[in-house]
């Protein structure tokens, strides 16, 4: 089963989900990294917790450089079929999350903008007290 360039739906990934047998989809790809799962710098429960699922988000969360991203093409299988990818009518999107970073940009964009304009009213006031005299 091990087929280069062969097309798997999300439910036939799913069933190689234990660490005699464990599959992940990254980015529409599907990896048999079973003989990966001792190796992995994060311990192998980080790929079994993921095992027979879409790990696209949790791969590119932690950063993995261009060696991890070579290494991928030793453990290709084949590709997702993206019928099984799109989602269902009616499921939700995620929605995200504002992080702190997020908060941080807006608090120091009003900052900034307060900084421009507290001098400008000053100085838009003193004007007007020298037109009313």
């Amino acid at each position: 089963m091990k087929s280069k360039n062969k097309v798997f739906s999300l439910s036939d990934v799913s069933l190689h989900n234990n660490s005699k047998d464990c599959w992940v989809v990254i980015n529409a790809r599907v990896y048999d990294v079973t003989n990966f799962l001792n190796d992995h710098p994060g311990g192998d429960n980080v790929l079994l917790d993921v095992a027979g699922k879409d790990a696209s988000e949790e791969f590119e969360e932690v950063g993995h450089g261009s060696a991890a991203r070579l290494m991928l093409d030793e453990y290709y299988v084949g590709e997702v079929d993206h019928i099984s990818t799109t989602p269902k009518a009616g499921s939700h999107l995620k929605q995200e999350t504002i992080t702190q970073e997020d908060k941080l940009a807006g608090i120091s964009s009003t900052i900034k903008s307060v900084g421009f304009i507290f001098p400008l009213a000053i100085f838009g006031v003193a004007i007007g007290f020298m037109l009313y005299k």
